[in-house]
């Protein structure tokens, strides 16, 4: 399922990151690999906060859609 539908305060385990080439790279220069952990701190105004690597990242509900857990 794609990170959009976390659990706020749920730590999950990335099983795949989706996209185009461009974006699969920034995502994961950001942190975001298949077999790390990911944890929604909160969803404001339709962008999340998430916790990946020990760094809080601000992230847009479409990329959080292509981030699968």
């Amino acid at each position: 399922m794609p990170l959009t539908l976390a659990n706020i305060g749920e730590e999950n385990m990335i099983r795949r990151v989706g996209g185009s080439p461009d974006v699969r790279k920034h995502l994961e220069d950001l942190g975001f690999v298949a077999g790390g952990n990911v944890t929604v701190i909160s969803a404001i105004g339709g962008n999340l906060i998430v916790s990946v690597k020990e760094s809080r990242i601000a992230i847009s509900r479409e990329t959080a859609g292509k981030i699968m857990i």
